[in-house]
């Protein structure tokens, strides 16, 4: 596997700033100017947990051309197993003081903890789960899609509507997951406090870490002889079956590897925002995540982690100086995108310094077929 510039660069921004950061908040007084403050520590963790996320998705988007508008589904379900985990670790410091079941299920009368709660009380077994219950459920859903041969804009509609159909699911206070108000109130991850400083550094540290091993590990795929099939079933899906491959096993593979990453993304998502809830399953939030890619640029990888961190910390300047023109911002740089930078910022950067062969144009007028 051979990196390029940008992949070096990237690597050592993400890895730079989060130790950064992380020193300075723990190494510094509270009150010095170069004291970094524990919600810009949470901030940053948030935006890494959501390159992983896009990440996820431009493995299948760029490389393989799945156009995926239901990948927060896999972000929430890793998410809500990391949720239950620090949830059982709660014991009687919660409102009732219940230490068999958590607070939400003594307020809706529950009498006993449910058969699929058994074992979320050990960490390994709820990072098993975050791994484990996306990729089942992707290889279920990838084996009839692909199988049916089901592609393009149809396959994106059902994508979008397994999110939603979850988020419907996980909305009903009778499925055991805290219903609309999801679970909070966190503790302790691993005998440590959530809340402390000092944790939340460690967590930052962990997600550049994590970030950075998937996104080698998709270099090594891309870069592999089963990345050329992959790119080869985007390009040319009939001529590549016609030669004798099976291009639904090479997607579904892909597929299955990307719901996995994107898992993991959210079980490292919940500990430093504090909260899951049924939300992260909505259908917007896999449509965002797509336009991080665009904006970064498709099938670059690269990309995928600049658009994700550039968009989020664009929502949240707009969010907080301007809170009324976010979403109208948001539709303007997809439309920016989609008639003036078909590459992404990437595709601009590698065009202005010719060091590196452009990527193939994504087909971003296919997500905004399917969004508008």
């Amino acid at each position: 596997m051979k990196l390029d510039r940008s992949s070096y660069l990237t690597l050592s921004f993400v890895l730079g700033i989060a130790l950064v950061l992380a020193l300075l908040n723990q190494m510094t007084a509270v009150g010095s100017a170069l004291h970094v403050p524990t919600y810009i520590l949470s901030l940053a963790g948030k935006y890494l947990c959501f390159a992983m996320l896009a990440l996820a998705v431009d493995l299948v988007w760029g490389f393989a051309g799945i156009l995926s508008l239901g990948h927060a589904a896999f972000f929430a379900l890793g998410g809500y197993a990391m949720g239950m985990y620090l949830m059982r670790q709660i014991g009687t410091r919660g409102v009732y003081g219940n230490p068999n079941l958590p607070d939400f299920m003594v307020f809706l009368g529950w009498k006993e903890l449910p058969w699929y709660w058994y074992g979320f009380d050990w960490f390994g077994f709820a990072m098993l789960m975050a791994v484990v219950v996306p990729g089942v459920l992707a290889a279920v859903f990838g084996w009839l899609a692909f199988r049916s041969r089901v592609t393009g804009v149809y396959l994106s509609i059902i994508t979008q509507a397994l999110t939603y159909a979850l988020l419907l699911a996980f909305f009903r206070n009778d499925m055991g997951f805290g219903g609309n108000n999801g679970m909070t109130d966190f503790k302790d991850i691993l005998g440590f406090n959530v809340q402390a400083d000092s944790t939340r550094s460690a967590l930052l540290v962990i997600s550049a870490l994590l970030l950075c091993g998937q996104f080698l590990l998709a270099r090594f795929v891309v870069d592999s002889r089963f990345g050329k099939m992959l790119i080869a079933v985007r390009d040319t899906e009939s001529r590549t079956r016609f030669l004798g491959y099976r291009p639904e096993s090479y997607k579904l593979v892909v597929w299955v590897l990307s719901a996995v990453m994107a898992g993991i993304g959210g079980a490292m998502y919940v500990p430093q925002v504090g909260i899951i809830n049924p939300s992260e399953f909505a259908p917007g939030n896999s449509i965002e995540a797509v336009i991080w890619v665009a904006v970064g640029g498709r099938g670059t990888l690269v990309g995928a982690i600049l658009g994700a961190i550039l968009v989020n910390f664009g929502k949240t300047w707009f969010t907080g100086a301007l809170p009324e023109v976010w979403l109208y911002a948001l539709g303007a740089m997809f439309i920016f995108v989609t008639l003036f930078l078909p590459r992404g910022v990437m595709g601009l950067f590698r065009a202005r310094t010719a060091k590196e062969p452009e990527p193939e144009a994504p087909e971003i007028a296919a997500a905004h077929e399917v969004t508008g």
